[in-house]
């Protein structure tokens, strides 16, 4: 069937006003155009018809007028002396011009609105440099921010580039209220889809520095939940991959829930592309800090880009030994050795002779106070012997109250730490099917142990009670929720429990509280509470992501000292060491005393100040190696150890 001519005529205005905005400028603009040729053709005719019209006598005059009074109907009355049949095109004139003008001006305001509504949505090309890209949104993005605006200070201009399908000025009110001073960094959000290629182009993809993707629910979320976050975030990764024409060159760190996702990330064999699973970090971090007090801090500084951190460090070492590099280097504590041939070592043996451009494990102030001069600066007592006692190794019983998907990660550690028959009681108030079953087959995978649910609610001071607390080696505090909740709440909750417990186990001796704190922001509430240790989950994690997007090496030292393989972070009694006190030795001789254990000395921790939060819970790392320490019999030190013994 042939089409009409007003129907093609139809259909291509149709298609021509489709095309946007510019289209129906343009067409309003020709609109105008034709009319006034019309109007103004039809008075000249008219004169030209009609001699005795012609009043004004000018031509040019007659165009003007009928412009004035096509884009001002006000203009009008420059027609009052003329004759009445050039009075009607006046008229005629005017309400052409309203009713086109109105429709102009609405166009323009309309335009007006969607431009400053993509400013309100930062929708506009970003063209930062060397900048970090933070993908998605949720509550640890605030510590991440915090993180990197640490790590960029000593430069003079950074910035921090966030895209996210969460709203541009929610974003904006939140970092700056939760971030006033941001130093040397600028942090620029905007909204979009971080899956889509045109939306990571945007934000000019190809010349970040690194790139972080967040996941977009948190752990209590649901298992959907949990998955649609996984799905956005390696559709993401195969975005940023298509970006650079399939070859990424960028750090991608990446929060995935699922197995089945971080092995299908895996896929892409590709080292720079990295997939963590944060709980199971938390749970390992977890049970570290249930065997040795104050790891939580420990772990906090070494994490954070505020205080010492640890480095891969590359020099010309001149084949000196790696027992005796730590009297070599200023600032710096030798940790470990890291080769493409045979990955990262840590503690390896003291003879082992340092090749020119090995790249060393340091832990430091900062990079740049990193030297090696080829010459020992440091000469620690060699006559000084320690007593090397070890701990016993005893049966342990942990009372975990309330539930948490980190709790099974914890579980699962902790039987290759401690002895067989140790126990592990759960409180839950009304434990759910899902959680029943969840215990059940964790106690058939480790028969050996006394694992056991008991349906009680903590934040009941008699149920509490009734349980025994004191009874117990450690105290683990989790959600009190199998439902998501947001972290203030469960925080909330968990500071309630710390008080009963206080209440309850104010004279126990010995035993360890330890508190999943989620909001950084609650830390000084929680200290209030006099809590042997709490682990701000958030605030950990987001140093983790932090650091791997300024080194993804960092990934392997993560991997090491979150095992129970190989070695691990430990804050030893000074009594393992030493049967006289006080021992007056310098911060070297602590390093070469360590040494005699196959350890490394970190630091120190003053016993008296273990509770003090402005004085660091008493721990002080990387001290200077000259420094004179007095040990008391209620200190510790920090060591990188094999294990707690």
């Amino acid at each position: 069937m042939k089409n009409s001519f007003s129907e093609r005529l139809n259909y291509k205005a149709e298609r021509f006003l489709s095309k946007g905005g510019s289209s129906i400028f343009k067409s309003l603009l020709i609109i105008f155009i034709i009319v006034f040729i019309f109007l103004v053709g039809l008075r000249l005719l008219l004169i030209n018809l009609f001699p005795s019209l012609d009043y004004t006598g000018n031509v040019f005059r007659d165009i003007w007028v009928t412009f004035l009074e096509m884009t001002d109907p006000g203009n009008m009355n420059q027609d009052n002396e003329a004759p009445t049949f050039l009075k009607v095109l006046t008229v005629l004139s005017g309400l052409t011009g309203v009713i086109l003008l109105s429709m102009l001006i609405g166009f323009i305001t309309t335009a007006l609105d969607t431009m400053l509504y993509d400013f309100r949505k930062g929708r506009g090309k970003v063209i930062e440099n060397n900048h970090t890209i933070i993908l998605g949104w949720n509550e640890r993005v605030v510590d991440v921010i915090r993180e990197l605006i640490l790590a960029n200070e000593s430069e003079s201009k950074a910035s921090v580039v966030i895209l996210s399908n969460t709203d541009k000025e929610e974003m904006d009110n939140l970092i700056t209220k939760r971030l006033p001073d941001m130093m040397t960094t600028e942090v620029i959000t905007t909204q979009g889809d971080y899956a889509n290629i045109n939306e990571l182009k945007r934000i000019n993809l190809e010349s970040a520095r690194s790139i972080i993707i967040l996941a977009s629910c948190s752990e209590s979320a649901t298992l959907s939940k949990k998955k649609a976050s996984d799905v956005q975030s390696v559709k993401s990764i195969l975005a940023i991959t298509a970006c650079q024409n399939g070859k990424n060159e960028l750090p991608i760190i990446a929060e995935i829930f699922t197995k089945e996702k971080r092995d299908i990330i895996s896929f892409f064999e590709d080292d720079n592309i990295i997939a963590i699973d944060s709980w199971n970090i938390m749970g390992k971090l977890l049970i570290q800090t249930s065997l040795t007090s104050g790891l939580d801090s420990v772990y906090k500084e070494i994490l954070s880009f505020d205080g010492c951190e640890i480095y891969f460090y590359e020099d010309e070492w001149n084949n000196v030994p790696f027992g005796e590099l730590s009297y070599y280097l200023k600032d710096g504590i030798p940790l470990g050795i890291y080769t493409q041939e045979e990955g990262l070592v840590l503690r390896p043996p003291l003879n082992t002779v340092l090749a020119n451009g090995d790249s060393v494990v340091i832990l430091a102030e900062d990079d740049s106070t990193i030297s090696f001069e080829g010459k020992q600066h440091f000469f620690p007592n060699r006559d000084k012997k320690i007593i090397d006692v070890r701990l016993e190794q005893k049966k342990k019983r942990i009372l975990i109250l309330g539930w948490h998907k980190v709790a099974e990660v914890f579980i699962e550690e902790a039987t290759d730490y401690l002895l067989e028959g140790s126990d592990f009681d759960i409180l839950f108030d009304n434990p759910t099917d899902e959680l029943t079953e969840v215990v059940t087959e964790i106690k058939g995978l480790y028969p050996d142990f006394n694992i056991n649910l008991h349906n009680s609610n903590p934040l009941d001071l008699h149920k509490l009670e009734e349980i025994k607390p004191a009874s117990y080696d450690t105290v683990v505090i989790l959600s009190q929720s199998m439902e998501e909740q947001s972290a203030d709440k469960i925080d909330s909750d968990t500071l309630i429990i710390l008080l009963l417990l206080r209440k309850l186990v104010e004279t126990a001796d010995g035993l360890h509280i330890i508190t999943q704190v989620l909001n950084s922001e609650n830390q000084e509430i929680i200290t209030q509470t006099n809590v042997d240790d709490f682990i701000i989950s958030n605030k950990l994690i987001t140093m983790i992501l932090a650091q791997l997007s300024e080194e993804a090496l960092m990934k392997t030292f993560y991997d090491d000292i979150f095992s129970e393989d190989g070695s691990e972070i430990y804050v030893k009694p000074a009594t393992l060491y030493f049967d006289t006190f006080p021992q007056k030795i310098s911060f070297a001789d602590a390093i070469f005393c360590a040494q005699q254990r196959d350890e490394i000395c970190l630091g120190i921790r003053k016993g008296n100040l273990s509770k003090s939060l402005n004085d660091n819970f008493g721990i002080t790392l990387n001290l200077s190696k000259n420094a004179e320490i007095e040990l008391l019999e209620n200190d510790f030190l920090i060591v990188l150890s094999e294990d707690e013994l």
